[in-house]
C-alpha cells in the first residue's frame, strides 16, 4: 500500500540586517583573496526569504495557509522573532521553536536564504 503526507507551504520576505563577526577574524575566511568574504563581518542588510512547509492532516486543510501565513509575517512585525545579527540556520531554528508551540507536532522544513539567492534548508521529522 502506498502512504502519503500531504503538505502545506508558504512563502514570505522580510528585511533584515544582519552580519557574520568571525568572518573579519577567521583565516579561512579573510583569505585575502578572491574566496575573501570578510565584508561580512559587518553589518549589512538582506531581504531574507522564507518558504515554510508542514504537514497536515488532510485534503480540506486542517491549517490554514493564508491564515499560516500571515500568523508567520506577525512573528517579525511584534519583534517576538528579529532577523538581525542571525545566520540563515539560527533564522530557521528559531522560527520553528515558535511554529512548534502553535500546532501540533508535524513535519516541517523551514528555508531561509538571503536575497533568494543563498540559503539553507532544514527539515524536522516526526
Amino acid at each position: 500500500m502506498t502512504t502519503k503526507q500531504i503538505y502545506i507551504w508558504v512563502t514570505f520576505q522580510k528585511e533584515g540586517i544582519h552580519c557574520y563577526p568571525a568572518a573579519g577574524t577567521d583565516s579561512t575566511l579573510k583569505t585575502g583573496d578572491e574566496y575573501d568574504v570578510s565584508f561580512l563581518a559587518h553589518p549589512h542588510r538582506h531581504i531574507f526569504h522564507f518558504t515554510v512547509k508542514m504537514a497536515v492532516n488532510h485534503n480540506n486543510r486542517d491549517v490554514e495557509f493564508i491564515q499560516f501565513k500571515r500568523w508567520l509575517e506577525n512573528l517579525y512585525k511584534g519583534n517576538i522573532l528579529v532577523l538581525d545579527h542571525k545566520s540563515c540556520e539560527m533564522i530557521a531554528e528559531e522560527l520553528y521553536e515558535e511554529i512548534i508551540k502553535k500546532y501540533p507536532p508535524a513535519e516541517i522544513e523551514i528555508t531561509v536564504s538571503e536575497d533568494g539567492e543563498n540559503g539553507a534548508t532544514i527539515h524536522w521529522g516526526l
